[in-house]
């Protein structure tokens, strides 16, 4: 289906289709269940009147025979209704949480305009809500069933008052639909409230030692307070409504079942319904209480599943930031990655070229445009928002697949980010890389101390984010893991500024040593003055152009902003 088409409608209907096997089936018997249970009060009526007040042994014995039956069968639908319905319920939940992470890790981006936090709020609250649109589905049915038969059976007893119960229940059901806008309405409020709280959560903790180290954790606590005191506003105005909508549930539940038990009374004083049909209808009017309520209650998890639909539909729904070509990986060129007159952000005209076994390095005296240079090598940059070209190995970057151009350039951004498991499955990422294979790139980022200070070495468990390690050594892996992939070109984002003076060094020796052997590109966005000796030449990037080029010996010569830049 087009991303352009998709909203909280289609991603509800959608849902029902994919899950109709179960819906259907669990609808049926839980139909089913609805019906004997509606049956129930009637056979009793039906044993009073036949087998008790005629003192009749056999007929008693049968009519219990009969009633245990139906005990069987509504025992039977229910248990077996129930668990198909909660099966589709949580295999939709999972086919949801799946595509919003496909989404969410689609290379080529997406215009959700979510942040980290909310689209962990999505895919773990809203697709379990949204998914509950299966199991309304499956209540909703078996309610109007129970109230049909339960109106039946009213009919056959006495017609007026069957009749009051078919009038009387939709009207009910249609004063109590009244509410679901508002309900929809608070319950998105409430959802997209706990989203911005869980985004703001995962950022400050992601931060948490920067915080600490400028002293701003007091700060940072009192705007997540004042975040966490929105959201609980927001929820407890949506919970006031769900108990608002509840509490006039029961309470016009209960009057409907005043009336009819009311009614009923004043048909036996008149002797218009034997014993036996006063328990039945008693007990049906009694019964019928609990499908009105259901439907009402149905009414809310609709609303709940239409509001979280519709934030499931902003991510499934999201135009891809960039959209590639479809060609396949070109032949090598001498030039592998090549920016000619390319103007994004900061930059203005830019031209740079990195050929084959080169490790380049690149300084800007402005941080933002370094970080502009990165972003747009990173692929997260839509065409038309930046001017020039990219080439990759001579053909546009925007002509080649998005694999294409992932199996040729690699970007490691400044912040590493390490996952919960074991060194080597950090270090692996997936691929089928042997030992010897990652203790070589281990050495050549110099981590071999993250190895040894540990007895179970690469099979070390990292805690979420790596946070059982320094931030040099996050680094480092970091580069090591860059270092198995080996990458035709590879782009490194300031990769030591939390390694000492003498690791970098070492750092810097074995990185430029792995890739010249393998005759690799390299990029060193940095302004280290030992990573820029490791290069063959560094150019010098001011007001979005390059400015000076040479090697790094000669700009330090040559080039006093250079050199103040470097050396300060």
């Amino acid at each position: 289906m087009a991303a352009e088409k998709i909203s909280g409608g289609t991603v509800l209907r959608r849902a029902l289709r994919r899950q109709r096997g179960r819906v259907v089936a669990g609808t049926a018997l839980l139909c089913t269940h609805q019906a004997t249970e509606a049956l129930v009060p009637v056979a009793i009526g039906v044993i009073i009147d036949r087998a008790v007040a005629t003192g009749d042994v056999r007929a008693l014995l049968l009519s219990l025979a009969g009633l245990a039956v139906l005990f069987t069968v509504l025992a039977f639908a229910y248990r077996t209704g129930a668990r198909l319905g909660y099966a589709a319920l949580e295999q939709e939940a999972h086919l949801l949480r799946v595509e919003i992470a496909r989404s969410a890790l689609d290379p080529r981006g997406n215009r959700s305009g979510m942040r980290d936090g909310e689209l962990l709020s999505v895919t773990a609250s809203d697709a379990e809500l949204t998914a509950l649109v299966v199991r309304v589905a499956g209540l909703c049915a078996a309610a109007l069933t129970a109230i049909a038969v339960s109106a039946v059976a009213l009919l056959v007893v006495d017609v007026p008052l069957g009749l009051g119960v078919l009038v009387g229940v939709p009207l009910v059901v249609v004063a109590l639909q009244r509410m679901a806008p508002l309900l929809s309405r608070r319950s998105a409020a409430q959802q997209e409230a706990l989203a911005a709280t869980t985004s703001l959560a995962v950022d400050l903790v992601t931060g948490l030692r920067v915080l600490r180290g400028i002293g701003a954790q007091d700060h940072a606590a009192r705007r997540y307070a004042a975040a966490s005191r929105h959201a609980l506003d927001v929820t407890l105005r949506a919970a006031t409504t769900k108990g608002l909508h509840l509490g006039l549930t029961t309470t016009v539940n209960g009057l409907f079942l005043a009336a009819v038990a009311g009614v009923a009374g004043w048909l036996a004083i008149q002797g218009r319904l034997t014993v036996g049909e006063l328990v039945a209808v008693v007990g049906l009017a009694q019964f019928v209480a609990e499908p009105v309520q259901t439907l009402g209650w149905s009414v809310q998890l609709f609303a709940m599943a239409r509001a979280s639909a519709g934030r499931v539909a902003r991510v499934l729904g999201a135009e891809p930031l960039t959209r590639p070509g479809t060609a396949g990986p070109p032949a090598p060129d001498p030039a592998r990655l090549t920016l000619d007159a390319v103007g994004y952000a900061g930059l203005d005209g830019l031209c740079l070229r990195v050929g084959a076994g080169e490790v380049l390095g690149v300084l800007a005296h402005d941080p933002s445009e370094a970080e502009a240079l990165v972003t747009l090598l990173s692929g997260r940059v839509p065409r038309e928002d930046y001017r020039g070209t990219l080439y990759v190995d001579g053909v546009p970057a925007e002509d080649l697949h998005v694999d294409a151009v992932r199996g040729i350039l690699l970007v490691e951004q400044h912040d590493v980010a390490l996952f919960e498991g074991t060194l080597r499955a950090n270090l692996a990422a997936g691929a089928d890389a042997d030992e010897a294979v990652l203790r070589a790139a281990v050495r050549a980022a110099a981590a071999e101390d993250v190895l040894a200070a540990h007895p179970h070495g690469l099979d070390r468990l990292l805690t979420e984010r790596g946070a059982n390690l320094s931030g040099g050594q996050r680094q480092r892996i970091g580069l090591a893991r860059a270092l198995v992939a080996d990458p035709p070109v590879l782009v490194l984002h300031n990769p030591t500024t939390a390694v000492d003076a003498v690791t970098e060094a070492l750092l810097a020796e074995g990185l430029t040593s792995a890739r010249a052997a393998a005759a690799r590109g390299t990029v060193l966005i940095t302004n280290s003055p030992v990573l820029l000796r490791s290069t063959h030449r560094v150019v010098v990037i001011d007001r979005g152009r390059v400015v000076a080029e040479g090697p790094h010996e000669h700009l330090l010569a040559s080039d006093a902003r250079y050199r103040e830049e470097v050396l300060r």
